[in-house]
Parts: structure tokens; sequence; C-alpha cells
């Protein structure tokens, strides 16, 4: 016993005396993610604004509007009613306007509303209608190529775009603004020199960003959602677009804020391809509708009330060239 005890001593001695060694655990930077696609947008040349005489003004509606489902013989309407649904380029990040809900997985909001009226007067049905998400610089492509009958998708009506698709009349009026971190320093446009700026590839506020004379840094994502990732993790140091989109983000985080006067106009209009101005009397038509029966105001407050201050606005006036 005495000499296992011994032994056993003189192997504790023995470990305590060792030179105990480590591996140092090399140290490595956090990468923060960066959504797919984003990047600094390329600089632009100033363009010659085109001029096209009043740009919100579109084709009178149909009068009298036809009966849902007896669309006029021949028509683009008829030819949608055949297929038996209306096909719609939407978007589904932006809150209140075009969203997924997370709890239906149903796209919703103001603007599903005034695609779902055009469903509604064609088909007697709302439902008669299939949504298909786009991102910005989608919109015009799809109308071209025929994948959908209309954009509904918070499209802003300019002499451009004029030259490419065609346009209802205004049936949204926003007001592109800034959101930037609670306590940033930031307060307008201004205050924007050297600072990185985020909004969506071709969205007309990519190119209001770019023409600022502060000169910030432009950055162009797919989706507005992506705009707030980077704000949140601090790659971006503001986002510019329409406050109703920007109301939106605010909404979903608190530390967030829109700040500064509006740097632009943004009025919406309802897309339509090229050549079917039968169409875009139908949808005017439609939108006559919808401002004289209330629905406008009634999705206004049930979608956007809580994202903008201020008594619910009456629609916008529509402007007719014919």
């Amino acid at each position: 016993m005495r000499r296992a005890l011994a032994l056993a001593f003189a192997a504790l001695t023995l470990t305590g005396c060792a030179t105990v060694t480590t591996t140092p655990v090399p140290t490595v930077p956090a990468q923060v993610p960066t959504p797919g696609g984003a990047a600094p947008a390329a600089a632009s040349a100033p363009a010659a604004a085109q001029q096209c005489g009043d740009v919100l003004a579109s084709l009178r509606p149909l009068s009298p509007m036809p009966a849902p489902g007896q669309p006029p013989a021949g028509s683009t309407m008829a030819k949608i009613a055949q297929r038996g649904k209306l096909v719609v380029g939407v978007d589904q990040n932006t809150l209140n306007m075009g969203f997924r809900d997370p709890f239906t997985g149903q796209i919703q909001g103001f603007d599903i509303d005034m695609a779902r009226a055009v469903a509604q007067a064609l088909f007697g049905n709302p439902d008669a209608i299939q949504l298909r998400a786009l991102t910005s610089d989608q919109r015009v492509p799809a109308l071209q190529r025929g994948d959908v009958d209309l954009v509904v998708r918070t499209m802003t009506i300019t002499c451009d775009r004029r030259a490419q698709v065609q346009f209802s009349a205004e049936y949204y009026e926003a007001q592109q603004r800034i959101l930037v971190k609670r306590n940033s320093g930031i307060g307008g446009p201004e205050q924007l020199g050297g600072k990185r700026v985020c909004a969506t590839k071709g969205s007309t506020s990519l190119a209001t960003v770019q023409a600022l004379p502060a000169k910030p840094v432009a950055v162009g994502v797919a989706d507005w959602t992506d705009c707030l990732v980077l704000l949140q993790q601090g790659q971006v140091d503001a986002v510019s677009t329409d406050d109703v989109i920007l109301g939106g983000m605010a909404a979903q985080d608190r530390y967030t804020e829109v700040v500064g006067a509006s740097l632009a106009a943004e009025p919406y209009g309802i897309a339509v391809p090229k050549g079917q101005d039968d169409m875009v009397r139908f949808v005017n038509g439609v939108l006559d509708q919808v401002r004289a029966s209330g629905t406008w105001a009634a999705s206004y407050r049930h979608w956007l009330d809580d994202l903008l201050p201020g008594p619910v606005p009456a629609p916008p006036a529509p402007h007719y060239r014919d």
C-alpha cells in the first residue's frame, strides 16, 4: 500500500511539473452577408428628360363600361376572359402595398386591391387572377414579352416608360424620401454626400439618388427588403424611395425613421402592353368606379393609414387626353 501511494504521488508530481501547451485558435473576421445582386450602381450620364406633354394624361374610360363577363367581342379583354384569369405582375416584398402574408402565404396589399378590382370588373370575380411576383427591373420586360396582362407594382409614370408601355390614369401619388437609422445624424438629402444610399435597380428612385447634388454612392439591389437588410447591417447609410414603401420598412424596424422633405413626386399608374388602347380604357373605367364607390378610400384606410401620417387623402384626379 505504501509503495502504491508513493508511485501515485510521484506521478502527480511529474504531471504538475509538465508544461501544458495549447494550440492557438485562429481569429476569423465575421463576414456580413450581402443580398444577392447588391452592388454599387453604375454611374450614368445625365440624360435629357423626354418630353411627352402631360405625362399623367391617359385614355378616356370606356363608356359605357361592359358588364362583368361580357367583354366586347374581339377586344383584349375578351381574349383574357377566354383564358379565364387575369395575369398581373406585382410586388411581394413591400409591406401593405404588395407583400406575402406570412400566415396565409397570400400576396395582398393596396396594389393587390387595385388589381383585384380589375378582375372583378372583367370576370365578376376578384379571385379570377394570377399574381406573378416581379422585381422593379422585371416590370417592363414582362409586359413586352406578354408574360403578364398588367403590372400593378408601385410603378411611377414617366415619359421614358411611356415610350415602352402604356399607363392608366394615376391611381396613387407617393413622394420619394429617405429612411435612416434613428440618431444617424442624417436629416435630409444634403447630408448624403459620400454616403451609401440603397435603391432598387430599374427604379426612378435610383436615378434620383444618382442625380443628387450631394453625390451619394448609389447601391442597387433587386428588392426593397434587400435595402432594409443592408441598412440594418450597416452596409448602407440610407434607403431612398417612395414614402409608402419606406413607411412599411419603418413599421418593420422601429430603430429606423423616415426623414427629409420630398425628393420627387412618384405618381403610380397601372402599366399595360403597348398597342392595347382598349385595355387602358377598360382599366381607367375600373379606376373611375374604384374612386367613386369609396373602394379606394377603404383600401387606403385598411392598408396605408398606419404607415403614413395625416388623414386619408382624396384619390388622385384622373387626367385624360381624348
